[in-house]
């Protein structure tokens, strides 16, 4: 298993400095480290007792501890900075300009720096400093409303649209379209990717269908909004449920096959007054049976089914493992590393290293001399070392 410093991936050589924190901002620091960067994670003095982001977040990345409200901190983060050509921060607006990091601070000594800000409502609009958290981002874009039922609220997945999708990935994206501006223009730029800006542009296929009149707006007429036969989740007799997605014509003829439905005509797949009808037998003919026993019978056909699996079964099936989409790290699923490549492949998924594990080597790399390395980490204890989770490591001994 490679270390975090291998050299592996499309972006080996690239210097990414990560302000710790939680959500999209690590997410999008293990996107870049997964394709070979080197993420270095700025922790505060108290992270070993602060929420962490996990091993799957800090994977392939290296950690120092810096107190930045010491000077010796501060200006060893302005020096580590400078030394980089990204930086990536997920704070509210004003917090890293409060800190004495915000981008003007570089722009002598690092001009071609990309300066990568992630926040939910962005850095400007009357609710730039307002709190909020994933389900808000992307309720206000108009998403959330996508996945309601009738009778029921609306509800979507944790932390994945939001946080990871329209935050996340987005700010990798902006940062590296800025690097490779930067190529030829000389000078960085700040990338600000809001969460709410994010989610707006994943749903460009539904805005482009409702302008083609293929997203129609009362619900008991659109095919995705949990009313049809045909393209939704179902639930099996011993509670289980699958999926089934059947919206071409060929699909949806080999769905009813194999649901033994041969009365119902193909022809009137989009008559949507019969619908509620079909969709009951559909309903009662899915109740009849285990998920197991509808895995046997509908997997890898055309009826375009999938069963709902926990993560833990999703990590252990025969499609996911003969891709290598998960791996075990300490006694842990994880996801791999997307997409793949030809020649220059991702870092395996590795355990993430312990907060302030690399400080030492970092700030000496930089020539800074060890008397303000030792002011930087600010992590004395009264035997004169500094402690992680129990044991001694070398955050600043020389």
């Amino acid at each position: 298993m490679p270390s975090p410093t291998s050299h592996c991936g499309p972006l080996q050589g690239l210097r990414v400095i990560e302000m710790a924190g939680i959500g999209p901002a690590p997410f999008c620091g293990m996107l870049l480290a997964d394709m070979g960067a080197d993420v270095i994670v700025i922790e505060r003095p108290a992270a070993l007792k602060a929420l962490n982001t996990g091993e799957a977040m800090n994977r392939g990345k290296r950690s120092i501890r810096l107190d930045l409200k010491q000077d010796a901190g501060l200006q060893a983060a302005i020096a580590l900075i400078n030394d980089a050509a990204v930086l990536i921060e997920g704070y509210r607006p004003g917090v890293m300009e409060r800190l004495g990091l915000g981008p003007a601070v570089f722009e002598g000594g690092n001009p071609r720096l990309v300066y990568g800000r992630v926040t939910g409502w962005g850095q400007t609009g009357p609710l730039a400093q307002a709190p909020g958290h994933d389900i808000n981002y992307v309720a206000l874009t108009g998403i959330a409303s996508l996945s309601a039922r009738p009778g029921n609220a609306p509800s979507v997945p944790a932390t994945v649209i939001g946080d990871m999708a329209g935050g996340g990935m987005f700010l990798a994206f902006g940062l590296l379209c800025a690097i490779l501006e930067s190529q030829h223009s000389g000078r960085g730029q700040i990338v600000d990717a809001a969460m709410i800006d994010g989610v707006g542009t994943l749903s460009a296929l539904i805005h482009s269908m409702r302008g083609n009149g293929l997203w129609p707006t009362e619900d008991a007429h659109n095919l995705f909004m949990h009313r049809s036969p045909f393209y939704d989740a179902f639930e099996c007799a011993d509670g289980g449920f699958i999926t089934l997605a059947a919206i071409e014509s060929q699909f949806f003829k080999e769905m009813l096959r194999l649901l033994e439905l041969g009365d119902v005509n193909p022809a009137s797949q989009f008559d949507t007054s019969q619908w509620p009808a079909l969709r009951a037998r559909v309903a009662e003919r899915i109740r009849s049976r285990t998920r197991s026993e509808w895995i046997q019978r509908l997997e890898g056909s055309d009826a375009c089914f999938a069963p709902i699996l926990s993560l833990d079964e999703a990590a252990q099936h025969p499609h996911q493992q003969a891709r290598g989409n998960f791996f075990r790290v300490k006694d842990q699923w994880q996801p791999a590393a997307s997409p793949r490549f030809s020649r220059s492949q991702p870092r395996t998924p590795q355990a993430s290293p312990v907060a302030g594990s690399h400080t030492q080597e970092v700030l000496a790399a930089l020539g800074l001399p060890p008397e303000l390395i030792a002011q930087a980490c600010a992590l004395e204890t009264a035997a004169g070392k500094c402690v992680a989770r129990g044991k001694e490591v070398c955050a600043h001994q020389t």
